[in-house]
């Protein structure tokens, strides 16, 4: 797409100081895949190593809950903070500086020996998570803009998959190498992916389409209008929806299978891998999606085919079923976050991604106890239902904005 690069290139052009050797885009786009995939292959390489890490400091369940609130609690900070620093000095440097300290910062947990020493660096960790979650999908709307495609779903396709090997990797290798070793060893990978993507992200600013200033010519305050305030809120209550299912699928999917519908140990398990395998395919095929049915109708096919899924998992009376509604809601809620966080960034920019990306990492936060105290009060097939519900008001929503 010649003529892309050239628009892009000029956009470019005063804030790169007049350069003319244009890059092309898909250079910049291969780079934030690289930066998508490690975001998801690091967090799944910790994840998988929590338990060797409970025992290794000796936590109660309690202890380490509070202690994991510290990833949630360094992410939502840094979140709040990272679309000034977008604006004031790149999105681009500020995705490299932020992969730069999660991969650092993946090493410490290990190194602890108390759930107080362990929550500490987790703050240290849950800022590099928040601040490239918010840098790299600021700098991927600025190109999805120059580009003219719509191709954010396939950066968080990369997320996804990310996460996928990273976790079966650590499945791997968890027997046979030690905590300590083993989230070592992901820090040599971060940095070297890092030191490989980094300099076309660092050489280059995000590109704009014409008629949009550049990062350095965008207020620094990243005040936003109060129309733009707005809007920003309801696709963040989108992204909050989608992240709502997620957090639930992950922390209650297995034991419904298993406690609820009685399937094997092994089978339970495979219930948040149909969800993740049905997402990413999803994803993969979001952008195809978005050219011919436009986001309207994508957010409101997506909302509605998440709630059927869900409803059909949550009251399902065998496993089979509910595997196969499983699979369904992970297809449905694909594409929900990524418009969400596209659109908050077409209107306000790094500080509209920042806020959305805060409300929909809110939900994730909420969907695990929510669901749990629902639980007690009902039972847990009724309470998974509430992903349905909140899927089908991310429908709605998006087809009552339409029009923006």
């Amino acid at each position: 797409m010649p003529h892309l690069n050239k628009t892009a290139s000029a956009a470019r052009g005063d804030s790169a100081g007049g350069d003319p050797a244009a890059l092309p885009l898909s250079r910049l786009r291969t780079a934030l895949t690289v930066f998508f995939a490690l975001d998801g292959f690091l967090f799944a390489g910790w994840v998988v190593r929590i338990p060797a890490i409970k025992a290794q400091t000796g936590a109660s369940a309690g202890d380490l809950g509070l202690a994991l609130l510290g990833v949630s609690a360094g992410a939502v900070v840094t979140m709040t903070l990272t679309g000034r620093l977008c604006r004031r000095h790149g999105s681009h440097r500020i995705t490299v500086a932020a992969a730069v300290l999660l991969s650092l910062s993946i090493a410490l947990p290990p190194l602890t020996r108390s759930a107080v020493a362990l929550g500490l660096v987790l703050l240290v960790f849950g800022a590099g998570y928040g601040g490239i979650n918010v840098a790299m999908n600021s700098a991927a709307v600025d190109l999805v803009a120059a580009l003219r495609r719509p191709v954010m779903p396939g950066f968080h396709a990369a997320f996804s998959l990310g996460g996928m090997l990273g976790a079966g990797l650590g499945g791997l290798v968890a027997g046979g190498l030690s905590p300590t070793a083993h989230l070592v060893a992901l820090t040599g990978v971060g940095l070297l992916l890092t030191a490989v993507a980094a300099p076309t992200l660092l050489r280059h600013p995000s590109p704009r389409p014409p008629g949009q200033p550049s990062e350095a010519q965008s207020p620094p305050s990243g005040r936003m209008e109060p129309r733009a305030r707005r809007l920003v809120t309801v696709f963040g209550l989108i992204a909050l929806c989608t992240a709502y299912g997620e957090g639930a699928m992950a922390d209650w999917g297995a034991l419904h299978l298993e406690e609820d519908l009685h399937a094997h140990p092994g089978l339970a398990a495979a219930g948040y891998s149909a969800f993740a395998l049905a997402m990413t395919v999803g994803r993969l095929s979001g952008t195809t999606m978005l050219e011919r049915l436009g986001q309207t109708r994508t957010l409101v096919a997506g909302g509605a085919t998440a709630a059927a899924g869900m409803l059909l998992g949550a009251l399902a009376p065998s496993a089979g079923a509910a595997l196969l509604g499983f699979a369904v809601t992970g297809l449905g809620l694909a594409n929900l976050f990524p418009v969400a966080i596209a659109r908050a960034g077409a209107v306000a920019g790094p500080s509209g991604v920042a806020a959305a990306s805060t409300l929909g990492y809110g939900g994730m936060l909420l969907g695990p106890p929510a669901i749990g105290f629902l639980a007690e009060w009902s039972s847990l097939p009724l309470a998974l239902t509430t992903v349905a519900v909140l899927a089908a008001a991310a429908a709605l929503t998006g087809f009552a904005v339409r029009r923006i």
